[in-house]
Order: C-alpha cells, then structure tokens, then sequence
C-alpha cells in the first residue's frame, strides 16, 4: 500500500550528511525543511546541496521548503541567564532595559511597541505558557506585572499575549533578505511564519517573486489574529500549516485540537494544501519509538485528511531522525486505511466549475472511484489538476506525469499523488500510451490489462491546459 499522506522533515546537524539524508528519503521523507531560525546562508545551501544530491543518488525528487523565522518576541537576556519566578511576585518587562541587564526584578524585550499593546488584566505567556505573567500597569516603555504562574525563565524566551493581538509585522527585515536567499536556492515552498491576515501572504509573495522565486507559499498559523482572519489567509495562500506551537498557548491548549480539525476541513475544502506541525514525535528526539499518545495524535490528522506531517527537532537535532520518519510513515499508513470523515461520491456535487482542467479532474475523481481503476495518470505542466484530484477521497494513487522538475517537488507535498518525472509529446498518442505503459510497467507501479484513467490536454507546454479524460486498459510493448 503507497503511503498517501506526505512527510515535511526538518534538516539540522542530525542530518548533516549524505548518508543519512539516503536513509531519510529511504524511510519516506518527501519535503526537506530548512529553518531559517538556525543557522545562515551558508548552512542552509550547504544542506539544500545535501538533499538534492542525496535525493538523485536515490532515484527521487524531494521538495524543498525555507521556512521564516518571523517576529518572534522574546524577552532579552539576563547576567546570569536565567532566573526563578515566584508566584505573587513583581516582575517587569521593558524594552528599553539593557540587552543584557535582566535581573530578578525585570528584563528587556525584543519588541519595542511591546507596551502599546497592552493594557491592565492581560495575560503575558511565556517559554510556551510555562511562565504566566498578569499586567498590573504601564509606566512608558515598563510592563508591571504580577507572577501568576512562576518557575525559571533563562535568556531569549519567546513572549505570547493571550487571545493575541501584538502588533509585529509578520516579514521583518532579516525575513526579506531570507525571501531574496530562497529565490536565489529555487526553493519549492517558502512559510512565513507568524501571519496575520491575507495581505501578508500577498507581501511574501510578490517579495518572493520579485526575487525571481517560483516556490508555493506556505502560511503558518500560529496567531490567534490568524484564526479569525482565516478565510483571507487560505484565499491568498497556497498551503496552510497547522503550526500548533504558538497557537496553542495563544488560543488556549484545550481548543487546539478542534481548531486544528477546522483548519484541515476549511483548507481542503478551499483545494489547497495543509500541512500539520510542532511535536508531532516530540519523545523521539530521544527515544527510538514514538508514544502511544503520539501515534494517536498523527493517526488523527491523518484520519481528518491532512496533505502532510511535519517533523521538527526529531530530524534536525534528534538522536533518531532515520527512526522517526520510519515511524511516522508507518503511522501513516495506518491511519489511510480508515475511512476520511467526507465521502468519495457526495464532494462538491453541487459546485459550479469555473475551469476546464478543475471540472475534467473532478470527473476522473467520480469515474475512478466508480470503477476498478489501477492508477490515475496527470500529464501535467504545473501539477494544479493533481491537486484538485487529490482533494477527493480515494485510495487510487494519482501520477503526476511531468517534465518538470520544479513541478515534480511541488507535487511531493500532495496528498496521494506521486511525481513521475516525463518527458510529454501529444503529437504522436499510440507512441505516447505505449511510453506511459512502459513507464508504469517498468516502475512496477501497475500490471498488464489493468484499468487506468489518462487526463491531459491538447496543447503541450501550456499551464492549465488539461481537458480530457479517457479511461485506458495498460498494455505490454513486447
């Protein structure tokens, strides 16, 4: 059974080699993460050069995605580095404190418009809703606060306001110059990282492009303001990540879960791409098999129909990175063999299609999975038909046919499709089918006399060109 749903892995000094990069794709990784919170230009070339060369090696094309590091606000430093909350004590906040000038009675922070923000009774959350602190007042740029819930606070941990509502862009200046190095790398996907509503998926975008990028842009939705500006968000964006981090502590960990089966139901039913994130295997950086709390959490955003799965510090600094990929498509696996909670015949029976190639993909979505169909083949110029398909419930897997590599590792994140590297000629159909049936036969992807379903377009080269469908049967050459 092909694994459906996709596995994004971050790279670190756990996979800083080529070997281990082979066992990782070996093991099921489709799209490498880059965290452009770690490290610079250099290691972040350095490990896409890895990847690449190690996908080849492997016979696979793998995606690449450049993730943003974003305002992140974090408290400054402290001149011992950390410090012991008590509950009931004062503490305060104040970003024109010295960089290094933290002490038990207060500490700088990163964000300098940290105090317009707020106002008396809001609640500050920080090192991830560990630390709780409740404003008391503001005196200029001073935060006063009282310690609700204390314990030790160490150098740079982020800060949140509950419900949200800071007022940090989401691109600062350092994500600029990272959009310009993700052009540079021809990066397949580019996340921004703390998003608030549409328009700043539109700047990354036009940044991106501007840089000469052709990369998918992933939102991350990790802001209370995110949720409550969805709709804008998934309009303006290619795929969305569930990045459950931040949103918890903001939102609240007891509304995390459904918000999440909301993001993944609202995402696909918007025909894009969702991925779910942070802690997925957490205990695997240390352990070499996952919690049984874990396999429960993946199973479940398999079974709501998330595209992929991402892991974080398993790969990128874990003791087991081979491991917990392995785990994690095993999982997987698992998890596609019980039903989605949408039906394969009832989706989007009552839409109006405004392009060609969308109405011939759902078509060949209700044929397939009204006969005995092997496979599903896309000759595709972009992979925008695989991806309509691929947000219909079926256990037929669906080839993106191509000649593109670019294409190629933008599919990889597609749930159920896989890319197949091809070089298309309409101009001659007989010597075409027959390239296709080798092609398959020769992958071991479907055997002779079995049914497929072949959608492409008359007009070779041309993006969104796709309009027929026809069922064939898969015939030998010899």
């Amino acid at each position: 059974m092909l694994r459906r749903t996709k596995i994004v892995a971050t790279l670190g000094p756990a996979s800083d080699d080529k070997k281990t990069l082979c066992k990782m794709i070996e093991a099921g990784l489709d799209v490498g993460r880059l965290n452009f919170s770690h490290g610079d230009a250099a290691d972040h070339r350095r490990r896409a050069k890895l990847l690449r060369a190690a996908a080849e090696s492997c016979g696979r094309e793998v995606g690449i995605m450049g993730d943003l590091q974003g305002p992140k606000i974090r408290i400054r430093r402290f001149r011992d580095h950390s410090v012991a909350l008590v509950d009931g004590n004062k503490f305060f906040l104040d970003s024109k404190l010295g960089l290094m000038d933290g002490n038990l009675d207060g500490v700088g922070v990163a964000l300098d418009t940290l105090h317009k923000d707020l106002s008396a009774g809001d609640i500050l959350l920080l090192n991830d809703g560990l630390i709780t602190l409740e404003v008391d007042s503001i005196e200029g740029t001073r935060i006063h606060t009282t310690v609700v819930n204390g314990g030790i606070l160490s150098d740079h941990k982020g800060i949140n306001l509950k419900g949200g509502g800071l007022s940090a862009a989401a691109l600062t200046d350092v994500d600029k110059e990272n959009i310009k190095i993700a052009a540079d790398m021809e990066l397949d996907f580019l996340a921004v990282s703390f998003v608030r509503n549409g328009d700043d998926v539109h700047e990354a975008r036009q940044l991106m492009q501007d840089a000469g990028g052709h990369g998918l842009i992933v939102a991350k939705i990790e802001r209370a303001e995110a949720v409550a500006n969805i709709d804008s968000i998934i309009d303006a964006t290619d795929v969305i990540m569930v990045a459950r981090g931040d949103l918890g502590v903001e939102m609240g960990y007891a509304e995390l879960t459904g918000i999440q089966k909301k993001l993944i139901r609202m995402t696909r039913k918007a025909h894009k791409i969702v991925i779910t994130a942070t802690q997925m295997m957490e205990s695997m950086i240390q352990n070499p098999i996952p919690t049984r709390a874990e396999v429960s959490d993946v199973s479940n955003a398999v079974m709501d129909g998330t595209d992929a799965l991402m892991l974080s510090g398993e790969t990128a600094a874990g003791a087991y990175p081979v491991e917990a990929i392995k785990a994690m498509a095993e999982v997987a696996v698992g998890a596609e063999k019980y039903p989605l909670p949408f039906g394969r015949t009832t989706h989007r029976l009552d839409d109006h299609f405004g392009l060609v190639d969308e109405a011939i993909a759902m078509a060949t979505m209700y044929s397939a999975n009204h006969m005995s169909v092997k496979a599903i083949i896309a000759l595709t110029e972009s992979g925008s038909t695989t991806r309509w398909m691929s947000r219909i419930r079926s256990d037929i897997p669906i080839y993106a046919f191509t000649p593109h590599v670019a294409t190629s590792r933008r599919v990889a994140m597609y749930r159920g499709v896989y890319p197949v590297s091809f070089e298309i000629d309409v101009s001659n159909p007989r010597r075409l089918y027959q390239d296709i049936f080798d092609t398959l036969l020769d992958n071991e992807l479907v055997e002779v006399d079995d049914l497929a379903i072949l959608t492409k377009g008359d007009l070779d080269g041309i993006s969104g060109s796709t309009n027929s469908m026809t069922v064939i049967q898969i015939r030998s050459s010899t």
